[in-house]
């Protein structure tokens, strides 16, 4: 029996931050705490929010990390607690928005956070109580305005998933607009990310075949697109389009993901390396498929078509052109990882969450095989 369950209400348009006024009102938000960071800052991006406040009373925490942090959480939750919010306002890429959801998680339920993470049955103890949150994306990635999970850097090293449908979002406000200009860089990574999503859930043996659909036409949309947006910045229908492909990718991630993902969450919280979760995807993915493809059946042939080529075309070595054409490094030791730090990655990719939703099972010297041929 498969149970499908679908999710939350999404506002999609050029200019569709306008609503934000009328939607705190209507989820009787009278203080938000607004989580972003000092690039969305630096850019504009807040700005071009409240400016649509108003009379809206509001409070802004902008030191979001890039892989956001357990220590972040806790600081960011005694601004919420100590300014009278009552409710949450996300503006950035994936991490500002996963803080802001473990910032709501922590501002109804007790500490520690880690407590909560799934691999350590946590999921259970995330209750209805988590504060209101309204996620407004400024990338075209990783999809967490209408994801169910965050993924935060506990303070013991390890970044683990926090999973519960009382995360997801009340509402997402995707504006293309707000990731016109871009930088071609974040651009093509963010969008590897969105790719990566698409595909990963695509394969994860879990039955859900809407998901499977929305996976498709976001991917789709995202290898029309991320050239062009990543070239042009201003493209307003590459934007368009690469911003619904990433809301697609998480809608359809609800499926499950799978060892790409196994994988970018221990590489992301490597000390001292700070890697970007969508540039590890866009590495990692073409090995990840190449050993995937003996058990997915047709699936490889579809992806293939999905990615405009023929159904016996290489999807795998698509994606790794794709990475070549957008500028993306191609392996692990481009961006400072060491051979050494391979073996405890692997071993941390077996208890990760994604790790059992792949529709091949990997096992330690899988993983092993999986980082060599990706380093």
């Amino acid at each position: 029996m498969a149970t499908i369950n679908y999710l939350t209400t999404i506002e999609f348009d050029a200019g569709a931050r306008r609503v934000l006024p009328a939607e705190l009102k209507r989820l009787k938000i009278e203080r938000p705490l607004i989580v972003t960071d000092k690039g969305v800052r630096a850019a504009g991006l807040l700005d071009m929010v409240t400016a649509a406040l108003g009379a809206v009373q509001f409070v802004v925490y902008d030191d979001t990390p890039s892989n956001p942090t357990e220590d972040a959480v806790d600081q960011a939750t005694e601004l919420y607690l100590s300014s009278g919010a009552d409710g949450i306002v996300a503006l950035g890429g994936g991490s500002a928005i996963d803080l802001a959801k473990a910032v709501a998680l922590l501002a109804t339920h007790p500490r520690p956070l880690q407590q909560y993470a799934a691999v350590e049955g946590g999921s259970a103890k995330i209750t209805s109580a988590v504060a209101p949150l309204i996620a407004i994306p400024t990338t075209a990635g990783t999809g967490s305005e209408v994801g169910r999970g965050s993924v935060i850097v506990m303070k013991a090293g390890r970044k683990l998933g926090l999973l519960s449908p009382f995360l997801l979002p009340k509402l997402a406000i995707c504006d293309p607009e707000l990731t016109i200009g871009l930088p071609a860089g974040l651009t093509a990574a963010t969008g590897m990310d969105a790719v990566a999503h698409c595909i990963e859930t695509y394969l994860a043996p879990s039955i859900n075949p809407p998901a499977e659909a929305i996976a498709l036409d976001g991917l789709r949309r995202a290898v029309k697109h991320i050239e062009r947006a990543t070239r042009d910045g201003k493209d307003s229908e590459a934007r368009w389009n690469m911003l619904m492909a990433a809301t697609e990718g998480a809608l359809a991630f609800q499926k499950g993901l799978g060892a790409v993902h196994a994988l970018s969450h221990p590489l992301g919280a490597v000390p001292g390396l700070s890697l970007h979760h969508g540039t590890l995807n866009a590495i990692l993915l073409p090995a990840v498929m190449r050993f995937n493809a003996s058990v997915v059946g047709d699936k490889m042939q579809v992806l293939a078509q999905a990615c405009g080529l023929p159904a016996d075309g290489d999807a795998a070595a698509f994606i790794a052109d794709l990475n070549v054409r957008l500028g993306l490094p191609q392996k692990l030791s481009q961006i400072g990882m060491q051979r050494d730090m391979l073996a405890p990655i692997a071993e941390l990719a077996l208890k990760d969450h994604c790790h059992l939703t792949n529709p091949r099972l990997p096992t330690r010297e899988d993983y092993l095989q999986i980082l060599e041929d990706s380093f």
